[in-house]
């Protein structure tokens, strides 16, 4: 199986308002993939689409080759972790997880310890016994994030996962994801596109209910074809660079501190271009900061809200 997801010209309306206008949009199994876009875009909705928690007006949604969302066909393959969860607060977390982890097609007998190794990955083995009252918001949302992956389900929804996390709580949430690549199918939605570029290698940006571009985060910020140079001297070689480099595109910022150098990645390499831009700016003694590949989601996102 290639695809994990597919939807077609999926719409879904509420009264006049059209949540998802046609979205179409096919993600790869194994990857983890981001779902970007500005309130409203359709982010939520999709997933709870695919989730079977709303019916589609139109269109057609593939969950891992099986057809629309069933609860039968797709028990245990399929978690979801919605952006607003909130669990009982009198419950104790090892009776709530237990019930989860059965509800995803874990044993009576195997669920204690797929508990324990859900709560060990967010580091909350000690909290076992507490009931989900006494947590912060911090540890709630840790304990929400370790039940979508109770039972090991090929496709993981995770609709804005490091809401009220601290620094050092999301960058083990991170680490955690990191784990899973080519493993699960896992599907975030965020607004921190810093977090997405981390993360991802497969990249979907929506609006107003439809795709406006997909693919991989190295298609996508053409990871390949552009280099960045920070600068911290206004001496750049421009002539030169184009006479070392007759095919590549050059485009220097009007402060003269960032150089841009797009090229054609099936003529010349990264490292064959840097070795060259460095050593022109070297020569001419440019100062040079930083170099980094790519154009950054941020610029791409932006780029593609705000076309010339």
């Amino acid at each position: 199986m290639s695809a994990a997801l597919i939807l077609r010209d999926v719409v879904k309306t509420y009264g006049r308002r059209r949540a998802l206008d046609g979205l179409s949009v096919e993600i790869p199994a194994g990857c983890i993939c981001g779902l970007i876009g500005s309130n409203g875009a359709g982010k939520t909705t999709a997933l709870a689409a695919v989730a079977g928690l709303i019916r589609i007006n139109a269109g057609s949604i593939n969950v891992l080759g099986h057809g629309p969302f069933d609860p039968f066909r797709h028990a245990g393959l399929l978690s979801l972790l919605p952006q607003d969860s909130v669990m009982p607060p009198e419950s104790p977390m090892r009776e709530l997880l237990e019930h989860w982890a059965r509800l995803q097609g874990v044993t009576a007998g195997d669920a204690p310890a797929a508990v324990r190794e859900a709560l060990a990955r967010v580091h909350l083995t000690e909290r076992l016994a507490d009931p989900v009252g006494s947590l912060s918001h911090g540890m709630k949302r840790r304990v929400m994030i370790a039940q979508a992956f109770l039972g090991s389900p090929p496709l993981v929804l995770l609709d804005e996962p490091m809401n009220g996390l601290d620094p050092r709580e999301a960058a083990g949430a991170r680490d955690l994801l990191q784990t899973l690549r080519n493993r699960q199918t896992v599907v975030i939605s965020s607004h921190n596109l810093a977090d997405i570029e981390r993360l991802c290698d497969f990249v979907v940006f929506l609006e107003k209910g439809r795709t406006v571009q997909a693919g991989s985060l190295q298609s996508m910020t053409r990871n390949r074809q552009v280099l960045q140079f920070e600068l911290d001297d206004a001496g750049v070689p421009l002539d030169r660079l184009h006479d070392r480099l007759p095919l590549a595109e050059f485009a220097l910022s009007e402060d003269r501190r960032h150089l841009r150098c797009r090229f054609d990645a099936e003529t010349l390499s990264a490292p064959a271009v840097n070795r060259i831009v460095l050593g022109e700016l070297l020569d001419a003694g440019t100062g040079i900061v930083s170099v980094r590949q790519g154009d950054g989601l941020e610029a791409v996102y932006l780029e593609q809200s705000n076309p010339a």
